[in-house]
C-alpha cells in the first residue's frame, strides 16, 4: 500500500509540473465554470444465441465539475461530482453499478495568488441503497449510511486554473451512519449503535483538470487523511480518475475509476460476514453523450 501511494504522488506531482506551464490563469472578478455532463448506455439483444446470453441494458449519467470565482485577494471555489448507472438482466434483475455524491467548497486568501490560505469543506454520500449482489435482502448502503464530511483549515497551492494541491495539519474528518440497521452492525467504522464518529487527523487534497490533447478531457481528484491517534500513518485514500473522449458532436466515451481505502471500512463477504479493510476499485467504460463545459 504505501508503495502504491507513493506512485500516486509521484502522478500528482508530474501533472503538476505540466499545468504549471498552462497560461490559464485565474481571472479576477469573473466565474470559471469547467467540467463535463453525459449519459452512457449499452444494450444487448439476443434471440436463439447457441453461445448462450441474455438480454441486457445499462445505463450511466455522471457530472464532474468545477466552479471558481477570484475577486481580489479571495478565492472562492467548488466542486461537484454526480453519478448514478443501472444495468437489468433477465436473471439478475436491476442492479446498482454506480452511485456518488462529492460535493466540496472553500474560501481562500492570497498575497501571491498562488498560495492561498484557506478554509475548505467536503460532503460525500450515495443516492440510494446499495447490495451485495445476487442477495438484494439486506442492504449494505445507503443515503448517508455512510456520509463523509472533512472540515479543515490548511495552505493551497493554485497557480492557474488547471491545477491545486491542498495540505491541511488540522482537519476533521466525520463519519455519518444515519440508518438503525447499519449502526447497529457498526458498519463503516462507527461502534455499534452509533450514528456518527469523529477523527482529527492530517489531509490532503489534489485535483487536475484538463484538456491533454483535442476532444480529450482528464479530471482527477485524490484525497489522503491519517488521524491523530493509535493508527496514525494508515492512510484513508480516495482518488476518482474521468477521461472524456468528444468522438464528434454527438458522441462520446468515457473511462471512469475510483480506488477507495478506509482502514475503519470492514469488506463484506459474499455471505455477508465482515473481514478486514480492502483497497476497493471500481472501472467503467462507456460511449454515450457528454457536454463538455
Amino acid at each position: 500500500m504505501k508503495h502504491f501511494l507513493l506512485a500516486i504522488v509521484f502522478l500528482g506531482l508530474t501533472i503538476g509540473a505540466n499545468a504549471q506551464d498552462d497560461k490559464d490563469k485565474l481571472e479576477d472578478g469573473k466565474w470559471n465554470l469547467k467540467g463535463v455532463a453525459g449519459v452512457n448506455i449499452s444494450q444487448t439483444s439476443v434471440s436463439n444465441w447457441s453461445a448462450g446470453g441474455e438480454n441486457a441494458m445499462a445505463g450511466t449519467a455522471y457530472l464532474n465539475g468545477s466552479l471558481v470565482r477570484k475577486s481580489g485577494n479571495w478565492l472562492f471555489s467548488n466542486a461537484l461530482a454526480l453519478e448514478y448507472g443501472l444495468t437489468n438482466t433477465k436473471s439478475l434483475g436491476t442492479q446498482k453499478v454506480s452511485d456518488k455524491i462529492d460535493f466540496t467548497t472553500q474560501l481562500g486568501y492570497t498575497t501571491d495568488n498562488k498560495w492561498y490560505y484557506t478554509i475548505m469543506g467536503d460532503f460525500k454520500s450515495q443516492f440510494y441503497k446499495g447490495y451485495n449482489y445476487p442477495d438484494k435482502t439486506n442492504y449494505i448502503s445507503k443515503f448517508f449510511a455512510p456520509a463523509y464530511s472533512n472540515l479543515s483549515l490548511g495552505l493551497e497551492y493554485r497557480p492557474n486554473t488547471i491545477f491545486s494541491v491542498y495540505l491541511s495539519p488540522v482537519a476533521g474528518k466525520f463519519t455519518f451512519v444515519e440508518d438503525d440497521y447499519l449502526s447497529g452492525l457498526g458498519a463503516f467504522g462507527v461502534d455499534p449503535g452509533d450514528k456518527f464518529r469523529a477523527e482529527l487527523g492530517a489531509y490532503l487534497k489534489a485535483r487536475a483538470e484538463k484538456d491533454i490533447m483535442e476532444n480529450v478531457k482528464v479530471i482527477s481528484t485524490v484525497d489522503f487523511f491519517t488521524a491523530y491517534d493509535s493508527s496514525f500513518g494508515n492512510v484513508d485514500v480516495n482518488w476518482d480518475l474521468l477521461i472524456s473522449m468528444k468522438i464528434n458532436k454527438f458522441l462520446s466515451a468515457s473511462v471512469n475509476t475510483t480506488l477507495k481505502y478506509d482502514d475503519d471500512v470492514k469488506n463484506v463477504r459474499k455471505d455477508g460476514t465482515f473481514e478486514g479493510p480492502k483497497v476497493q476499485f471500481k472501472e467503467m467504460l462507456g460511449v454515450g453523450l457528454a457536454y463538455n463545459f
